[in-house]
Order: structure tokens, then sequence, then C-alpha cells
């Protein structure tokens, strides 16, 4: 199990090292005052002390997911509703990873957080 976010992703097979460290720095860039961190296993970035967005790796692809996604405006359709007010989108490679929607979505999730 990694300790750090550079040791989960670096563990990843090559395109999928590749999605996630693309995705990571949209989301660093999307939540420049966030905290990343290793939790339950996986990179979760936090605003005042909760979860925003998260990156999870399976088989064959990554999850870039935002706890209240269900709130997020996606006129793509491309966040896919998951448990509670999660939604997340997949990523099989790099290529999946939609910069300018992406830091819209983060926009949004920044813009939430701060809303509670």
């Amino acid at each position: 199990m990694a300790d750090t976010i550079d040791e989960y992703i670096g563990a990843l097979d090559e395109g999928l090292k590749e999605a996630a460290a693309k995705a990571r720095r949209v989301i660093d860039a999307g939540l420049p005052e966030a905290e990343s961190r290793m939790w339950h296993g996986h990179p979760v970035w936090f605003l005042d002390g909760e979860p925003v967005a998260l990156l999870k790796a399976y088989s064959k692809y990554v999850t870039f997911g935002l706890w209240k996604g269900q709130q997020i405006k996606d006129p793509s359709g491309k966040l896919e509703a998951g448990s509670r007010r999660m939604a997340s989108v997949k990523l099989a490679s790099e290529q999946y990873v939609d910069e300018q929607l992406f830091a819209d979505w983060l926009r949004q999730a920044r813009e939430l957080e701060q809303e509670s």
C-alpha cells in the first residue's frame, strides 16, 4: 500500500499512471488551496477538512470522483452518479482527461464547499 500520492501513481501500469498523473495536475491546479493526501488507500483532496475530489485506480481505469458530484452541472453527461452525493468519471488513458471540463467541475466543487 502506498504512503504517498507519488508512490500510488508511480505504482500504476503505464497507461493508468499517465491518466492519473494528468488528472492530478488538473486537480492540483483547480484546487490549489486543497490539502491532498492518501486516505482509505487512495489520493483525496480536502478543503477545510472535507473531502472534495479523489483518484482511485482499478485494473482498467482510474476514477476521478467528486464528493458532491451529483450537484455539479455537467452538460457533457460524462459524470456518472455514485453512492450518496458522489459522481465520477472513468479514465482509461490520459486522453480521457478533459482539462477544461474537469477544471469547471472542480470550480463548481470548490463553490459547493464554500456554500456549506
